[in-house]
């Protein structure tokens, strides 16, 4: 049997069909398949079933991984299948595509000069990236550069709106394609169009390898992209694609397989060769019958995972109504736009927000594939497989949420490792800030692995190969490469939560000499608190601090002999900065043992007494003052009263409040002169100068919680009028008695 060329659409259920079927009644004696010929050596894995697409092929520059390619495969790629079916029939099979070698160096200088900015020279850094059914097996560049879309052509032509409708009645509904109908369309429509530089580039490698395989073989199958069929076919001399190929250079790649998900195979993120529906192509492709009833029980299914009811009658009516849309519009079998429209009347009830659960879980899906764990791979992803496993933390593509609790080495070594993985830029987890508490003890994350992270730990792998060294390396090199002492500062913390112990020396001295440089206060106090939590913390992760204590203490000492120069001559802005450092200073100061806390208050008491501070730091102050017990309330109304004066500007004394009260306004609710003094200063205000003063005292009551503002209301509502209570007789002793030992238990300390 002569030679058999099998133009297919990438990622096209029918076309796979139609080619394992044409492979098994033509038995070639080789098999050609579209893709890189680098990637020969790992087509032997495809018979191991520990290889579970959806994957891809990775290849990335050798010296240089951040210059990588993705050629993806799911278990409905023609590709694929045909592949499987070579390896499982003895059946030599190799890819034939332009080496990605060659894409990655481009032409040389010489050839540059002649022939310009060629296309794949601009862009010689990712595999091709073009548009329908011909394009290349794998590329997740998402720029097309294909002149047309076929598929789009010709559904125009048989006067479809939808080339995927049009492509799901001609092919995926119908059975086997006719590939030479195939071929003669796609030779009709290059007829009509500008050729390619890349795609001329690429076939004429593909047509020297075809020549060399002549030689040795006569039963060929070519597996291959139907928008190349013609150009393969076409009578073109030899030497004309050498000298087309002349001059190119070579630059060393590396190829293994990684696993993909559906979600980025589907063409709306940005993959150019992808398809709308994934998971609907999966269910064609290994749904034998019912394909229409197993599709909307599996999205009766989906709603009621979450809680919405969807009964066999839906399904029955939707099945029902979507076969009668088929036969309305004339299509051979119902296809996803029909189901589509049935799921959204019947079973989601024309709620929008069902309908796209449906389509997030069925029609894209979120599919991740897997590797063995034998897979050829730099260490470090070697060594984060090897944690994932016994750390039991399974990749997946599916978003999903993961507490921890620190007090346990398993959760503590999960922390650890995607604190590490963040260092590499490998964002497996994001921390869930919406979650979290007070406590120490717990941390809240969510997690979803992205394909992109294999390139992501191969380019990290060039600081270490195991998980813990390449973050230890990063953090090292971040610190010395530092500019601010802000930077430094971060890295502290981050040695901590990633425990990263090695790195602490080099991050030490950065912080050393970044804080020896840095004379700006503001600086110095944004770094206080970062630190005092690493030493406040520390414990609980059980990492080892080394001199950072001595670092903080003088960060402290620097900071207090540099505060009364700081507050003078402050403009409103530059004073609630000021304020919002001194705030997250005296709460980390808090966290410190009272060696650290006095001198501190002494400091802010000597800040306090001056008579030059902008209203807001001189109340805010007074109110972290009071708070410290340094100032006792007649003391604290005494200096409130100076600035809610009548001869004090509205503008001042709202500053003055603002400062004190932001934050929370129990105060007011506890002490009732306080509250009469800010009333009667209100109520005092010139009308010309209230419009002034409003903005202010509105951000500062409104961040009150809902309880003491209502709370406040209530006291100058009913101020001066007794407050009723019940009496004591009401109480029942015997029942209050009773709780106290569980109450003592609760408290940790003894009632009686």
């Amino acid at each position: 049997m002569p030679e058999q060329f099998y133009g297919i659409r990438h990622h096209g259920p029918g076309s796979a069909r139609a080619v394992v079927a044409a492979l098994a009644e033509q038995r070639p004696d080789i098999l050609l398949v579209e893709g890189p010929p680098e990637a020969d050596e790992l087509l032997r894995w495809m018979t191991d079933e520990r290889l579970e697409p959806p994957v891809a092929l990775l290849g990335y520059a050798t010296d240089d991984p951040r210059r990588a390619g993705f050629w993806p495969f799911a278990v409905f790629s023609p590709e694929w299948q045909a592949i499987r079916w070579a390896v499982a029939h003895d059946v030599p099979v190799r890819f034939f595509d332009l080496p990605y070698a060659y894409r990655l160096g481009g032409p040389d200088d010489a050839r540059e000069a002649e022939n310009g900015d060629r296309p794949e020279a601009a862009n010689g850094d990712r595999p091709e990236a073009t548009a329908g059914p011909e394009a290349g097996a794998g590329t997740d560049d998402p720029t097309p550069r294909r002149p047309v879309d076929p598929i789009g052509e010709l559904a125009a032509a048989a006067g479809y709106d939808d080339p995927e409708r049009w492509w799901e009645d001609v092919v995926e509904h119908r059975g086997a394609p006719a590939f030479p109908a195939i071929a003669e369309a796609m030779a009709a429509i290059r007829d009509g169009v500008p050729d390619d530089p890349d795609d001329l580039l690429r076939e004429a490698h593909m047509r020297t390898v075809l020549r060399q395989v002549r030689r040795s073989h006569d039963n060929i199958a070519v597996v291959c992209g139907a928008w190349h069929v013609p150009a393969l076919t076409r009578k073109v001399p030899a030497s004309a694609d050498t000298a087309l190929l002349r001059g190119r250079r070579k630059t060393k790649v590396t190829f293994t397989w990684v696993p993909w998900t559906y979600g980025r195979l589907a063409s709306w993120q940005g993959y150019a060769a992808g398809v709308r529906s994934p998971g609907w192509y999966h269910h064609l492709f290994t749904s034998e019958n019912e394909v229409v009833a197993r599709w909307l029980v599996a999205a009766a299914g989906v709603l009621r995972d979450e809680g919405v009811p969807a009964s066999s009658a839906h399904v029955i009516e939707a099945a029902r109504l979507a076969e009668t849309l088929a036969t309305l519009r004339g299509r051979p079998l119902a296809g996803l736009t029909e189901l589509t429209d049935a799921s959204a009347a019947v079973l989601c009830e024309g709620d929008p927000l069902r309908l796209e659960l449906i389509g997030r879980r069925l029609v894209v899906g979120e599919r991740l594939g897997g590797v063995p764990d034998d897979m050829p791979a730099v260490p470090l992803a070697r060594d984060l497989a090897t944690q994932q496993r016994s750390l039991r933390l399974k990749p997946e593509a599916l978003e999903r949420e993961l507490d921890l609790d620190l007090r346990r080495d398993n959760d503590l070594a999960r922390s650890r490792l995607l604190h590490r993985l963040r260092v590499l830029g490998v964002p497996w987890g994001e921390s869930d800030q919406r979650r979290r508490g007070t406590g120490t003890f717990r941390e809240q994350w969510r997690l979803r692995w992205q394909p992109e992270f294999a390139v992501r730990l191969v380019e990290a792998s060039a600081h270490g190969t195991t998980v813990v060294s390449a973050a230890t390396a990063a953090v090292a090199a971040t610190a010395r490469a530092a500019d601010s002492l802000a930077e430094v500062t971060a890295l502290v913390e981050v040695c901590l939560l990633a425990d990263l112990a090695d790195a602490y020396p080099p991050v030490l001295r950065a912080l050393d000499t970044r804080a020896a440089l840095d004379a700006d206060v503001a600086h110095l106090m944004a770094a206080i608190p970062p630190l005092v939590r690493t030493l406040r913390y520390g414990d609980v992760r059980r990492s080892e601090l080394g001199g950072l204590a001595e670092v903080t203490t003088g960060l402290l000492a620097r900071v207090r002999a540099g505060l009364p120069a700081a507050v003078v001559g402050l403009a409103d802005q530059a004073a609630r900065d000021l304020r919002g450092h001194l705030d997250e200073v005296h709460a980390a100061v808090n966290l410190l043992d009272e060696a650290a806390r006095e001198p501190w208050l002494d400091t802010l008491a000597s800040l306090a007494d001056r008579d030059d501070l902008h209203g807001l730091l001189a109340g805010r102050l007074v109110r972290l003052l009071h708070d410290a017990g340094r100032l006792e309330r007649a003391e604290v109304r005494r200096r409130m009263g100076l600035p809610l004066t009548a001869g004090v500007a509205p503008a001042d004394g709202a500053a003055w409040v603002e400062g004190f009260l932001g934050g929370g306004g129990l105060l007011l609710v506890h002490d009732d002169a306080l509250l009469s003094l800010v009333d009667e200063w209100l109520a005092g205000v010139p009308a010309d100068s209230f419009t002034e003063v409003l903005p202010l005292l509105r951000r500062t009551f409104g961040s009150f919680a809902a309880g003491e503002r209502r709370a406040i209301g209530d006291r100058v509502a009913h101020r001066g009028q007794p407050v009723h209570r019940a009496p004591a007789a009401d109480l029942d002793h015997d029942r209050a008695t009773a709780v106290l030992p569980t109450l003592g238990i609760l408290l940790g300390r003894e009632i009686s």
